[in-house]
């Protein structure tokens, strides 16, 4: 089934002067403008496209590529306010609106929020909400310990990092375990620490246990072998030292450490690591 506001892959029916018209099934057929038209574009052709309705309300179709479609989360900047909303600027000619009835607070002109795109029942539009906790934490989080999430940073607390985790739920990164400022909107890989009995997940920006210190080790020995054999970090090395060195949690330092001294591969100097000679 087409939908609005999503990228499909839609067969060219025909050409007119203006564009072409492409088989969008029970939305009917969907004008892609001449604009829009790869060169050599002929019916029979599939085309990736974006569709959604256009300032007449009319289904219509594009190759460009908005900033999010239906069903994302994304920081955009507010463009414009008037006696409907804000208007957000969405990478597509036709601003995205977020109705005052969508609005967590009241949006202003210049700022930037995080949003959820979605299309509106009634009307059939894209529009957008600051107001995500309806649209997060609507199912039970089913992750296990160390599993990999994808991260969207909402916001920075007194504790750490609110954050949009898989696209599904809330989660926190604690400030103790961050090494460098992270962005309203970034958007990075992290792992799950826990989801406590009420649900709350915690999440980490380091892979845990022994497989994040063999990974570790490993990076370590490369940038032995590029720096000559010697690293200027050691345990007693702050964890902000450490994390602009290795992208890791002092912890994780240690222990990857620790597994090659053992091995013999490196030996741990009072300013240093220096690689043996085998």
């Amino acid at each position: 089934m087409n939908k609005l506001g999503t990228f499909q892959a839609l067969e060219v029916m025909r050409l007119v002067d203006f564009g072409a018209y492409l088989d969008g099934q029970e939305l009917g057929d969907i004008l892609l403008p001449k604009r829009y038209m790869p060169e050599g574009c002929k019916p029979g052709d599939f085309l990736e496209v974006f569709i959604y309705l256009d300032s007449e309300d009319r289904i219509i179709a594009t190759t460009e590529e908005p900033l999010a479609t239906a069903g994302d989360f994304a920081l955009l900047k507010v463009v414009s306010v008037n006696q409907i909303g804000a208007f957000l600027d969405w990478g597509l000619p036709k601003d995205l609106l977020v109705p005052f009835s969508e609005q967590k607070s009241k949006m202003e002109e210049g700022h930037w929020y995080i949003v959820y795109v979605y299309v509106d029942d009634e009307s059939r539009r894209m529009v957008a909400t600051t107001k995500l906790d309806k649209y997060l934490d609507n199912v039970p989080p089913e992750y296990h310990a160390g599993q990999e999430v994808q991260l969207m940073i909402h916001s920075k607390t007194d504790i750490g990092y609110k954050a949009i985790v898989n696209n599904m739920h809330w989660g926190m990164l604690y400030q103790n375990e961050v090494f460098r400022t992270l962005k309203q909107g970034e958007r990075l890989t992290g792992y799950i620490k826990q989801v406590r009995d009420d649900e709350k997940i915690d999440v980490s920006l380091q892979k845990p246990g022994i497989e994040s210190a063999m990974d570790l080790s490993d990076k370590i020995l490369e940038m032995l072998k590029e720096q000559g054999g010697f690293l200027a970090v050691t345990d007693k090395s702050s964890p902000e030292k450490i994390y602009s060195f290795f992208g890791e949690s002092k912890k994780n330092y240690k222990k990857a450490v620790g597994m090659l001294y053992k091995k013999r591969i490196i030996t741990i100097e009072p300013d240093g690591i220096r690689l043996n000679r085998q």
